[in-house]
């Protein structure tokens, strides 16, 4: 019965506490999600650039003594 009325309990504390989450205008919501996709956009132009640049040098390094 003790654990059946904490359970209870818990879920109506959840219950007011997502009532309380204030979430974000479309407008936000679109410009974060703008800002985060270019946001990785160019992160991975630049790790894309450096994979390929260590590649070669690498390459360039190993084909030294032939």
């Amino acid at each position: 019965m003790l654990k059946e009325n904490r359970v209870f309990k818990f879920y109506e504390q959840v219950k007011q506490e997502a009532g309380k989450v204030v979430w974000p205008q479309k407008k936000e919501l679109t410009t974060s999600t703008l800002i985060v996709m270019v946001a990785v956009l160019v992160f991975s132009v630049i790790f894309l650039i450096l994979d390929y640049s260590i590649h070669n040098i690498v390459q360039m390094l190993l084909n030294i003594g032939k």
